[in-house]
Formats: C-alpha cells, sequence, structure tokens
C-alpha cells in the first residue's frame, strides 16, 4: 500500500476518533445523580447521526447473541463492560460508570472509553479509576515500532498488580481500522517481548479493564460482571504508531 493511501486511511480513522472523543467528552458533562444511562446513550447516538457517521456496536453480532441494541456500552459499578442501556437504569450519587462507543465513517473505525464519578464517590472507588487510567497511559507509551503487544500487555498488567487490583479474565484490547475488531488481540497481562511485533502505521485500541476484589468475572448474556460485585474501570484510547511515540486519536 502507498504511503498516500495509508495517510488517507489515517485521516480516515482520525475523523471516526474525533467523533468518539466528542460523545466522551459530552458523557463528561452529563453524567450526575438522576440522568439514565438510555438518555445517555440517546445523546450519543445523536451525536454520531449528526456528524453522518455509524454506531459501530448498534447490531454487532456474536454468536451465541442478539445484536447488541445501543450504540455506547454503559457499565455500572461491578459492570466491567458490555453494559445494555436502560431506562430503568439510573445513576446514582457515588456510582462510577465506563462508557465505551465505537463510530463508523468512510468504511473506518474508532474506539474508545472512560470511567466517570458520579457526584462524589468514595476513595477506593477513585483510586481504582486512577490506577486504571494510569496503567492505560504505561500500555500506550510501550506502543511503539520494533516493540512487542507484549510489552503493552506486561506494562498494563504489572502496574495494576503493583496497586493491588485485579485485571478483568479474558477482556482485552484490540487492532482497529477497516473493523471494529482486529488482530492483535491486546491483552492486559503479559510477558515483555512476546507477541505480535508492532509496526508504524498500525492503529490499536488499548483498553485496561481492572476490578478491586477478583480478576474473574461473571459472563451475563452480553455483560461481564466482577465475580464478586466490586468495583471495575473501564479506561480506552485508539492509537497510532509513529516513527516515534505513539499518537492518541481519541482525547
Amino acid at each position: 500500500m502507498n504511503e498516500k493511501r495509508v495517510n488517507s486511511d489515517i485521516q480516515k480513522i482520525m475523523e471516526c476518533c474525533k467523533i468518539v472523543a466528542e460523545i466522551l467528552d459530552t458523557m463528561g458533562e452529563m453524567v450526575k445523580p438522576g440522568i439514565s444511562t438510555l438518555a445517555l446513550n440517546s445523546k450519543a447516538e445523536e451525536i454520531i447521526r449528526r456528524n453522518n457517521a455509524s454506531p459501530a456496536f448498534k447490531g454487532y453480532s456474536v454468536p451465541g447473541l442478539p445484536p447488541f441494541p445501543a450504540a455506547i456500552c454503559a457499565s455500572v459499578n461491578s459492570c466491567i463492560v458490555h453494559g445494555i442501556p436502560r431506562e430503568d437504569v439510573v445513576l446514582k450519587e457515588g456510582d462510577i460508570i465506563g462508557v465505551d462507543v465505537g463510530v463508523g465513517k468512510h468504511g473506518f473505525f474508532g474506539d474508545a472509553a472512560r470511567t466517570y464519578a458520579v457526584g462524589m464517590i468514595s476513595s477506593k472507588a477513585k483510586s481504582l479509576m486512577e490506577v486504571t487510567k494510569t496503567s492505560l497511559m504505561k500500555g500506550i507509551k510501550q506502543a511503539v515500532a520494533g516493540g512487542t503487544v507484549g510489552n503493552i500487555s506486561h506494562a498494563i498488567g504489572s502496574y495494576v498488580t503493583k496497586k493491588g487490583y485485579f485485571v478483568a479474565d479474558r477482556l482485552t484490547g484490540h487492532g482497529v481500522g477497516r473493523n471494529l475488531h482486529e488482530d492483535p488481540i491486546i491483552p492486559n497481562i503479559g510477558v515483555r517481548g512476546h507477541g505480535k511485533r508492532l509496526r508504524e502505521g498500525m492503529t490499536l485500541a488499548i483498553e485496561p479493564m481492572v476490578n478491586i476484589g477478583t480478576n474473574r468475572v461473571n459472563e451475563i448474556g452480553w455483560e461481564f460482571y466482577v465475580a464478586d460485585n466490586s468495583l471495575s474501570a473501564h479506561f480506552e484510547h485508539t492509537i497510532l504508531i509513529t516513527d516515534d511515540e505513539p499518537l492518541i486519536l481519541t482525547q
């Protein structure tokens, strides 16, 4: 593929990521006690449609489950990921909520997530969010040409473990570009030097999902919960590997 084509493709991914960032900024302004997760979803889809894009999660299919019904995943407290927005799930003071959103446009995709505090939250919830966000940034720092996926995984997992938290089982980051989910799979725990070699021009969705009490998960339909009902946080960015430092596209 020639350089001009690559640059054109990257520009399209960046456009998707800009919409993702706009949505997540807006979610941060809207998250407060008394709002339903369905209201957050409606606003997110409105922003996507206004930008002549498509909600990448809505209608997404995996074997054995009905198509995902919403534009965002809205995961409250012990829900790790893939929380389905509902009118009767109303945020209350002290909750935390992870919002994950994917956007498609021009045949390309962007994907990111943030966890938000609902009003005043506990110190343990605040610490969990800080550790998760920091682990993401440590992983991103390892996303350099010539490195390996294992370098990213090790940076995330070793930091989370050192801080006394748990990486959620079976949930990983991934490549993103022409498809919402592409190779390589990016685990949140791993060994330096192992895994796929990273190349300039790759776009990756790196996303630690971190639990307070256990790494074990319960899967209920689309939704993943911490097995002991402790809190979970989720942060994700789509990044571009360059000839220098990785470029975060979804901030």
